[in-house]
């Protein structure tokens, strides 16, 4: 089973489409939307996932409201995502500032990276709009 990181959208977020209209991601749902991309590595993969804002954002551990305990749970997940052999990047509801640092990490230390979506229930149509060298160029952006 190979190590990898997921990274999806964790805080409340707007989500601008081309067509202009404009989506807001709750928080509780990208959480279910975060699980939900941890069955997909898990079950359809047979990787092993690690999702450092499903666990650093538990009640008690950091506050990620708190812009210097988000940081500290930012960077705690990408030193333990260092060893893993990719991030997959699941962007249904959209890319987020935390899923840049961790496309950015990745860059610097030559980590593979992989667009993933679900689609069905969790498909917004955002990710249809662009291709795949287009989200690449956002995350680098």
């Amino acid at each position: 089973m190979e190590f990898v990181v997921v990274e999806s959208p964790f805080a409340t977020n707007k989500i601008t489409l081309v067509s202009g209209l404009e989506l807001e991601m709750l928080e509780h749902e990208n959480v279910t939307y975060a699980r939900a991309c941890m069955h997909d590595c898990l079950v359809n993969y047979g990787q092993a996932p690690f999702a450092s804002h499903l666990l650093y954002t538990q009640e008690g551990v950091l506050d990620d409201s708190i812009p210097e305990e988000r940081k500290l749970g930012i960077e705690a997940g990408l030193e333990i995502g260092r060893s893993a052999k990719k991030r997959i990047f699941y962007v249904d509801r959209g890319f987020s500032s935390g899923m840049k640092w961790g496309f950015q990490f990745a860059q610097e230390i030559g980590q593979l990276c992989e667009i993933r979506q679900l689609r069905g229930k969790w498909d917004i149509g955002w990710a249809k709009e662009l291709s795949l060298d287009t989200l690449m160029d956002r995350l680098r952006d």
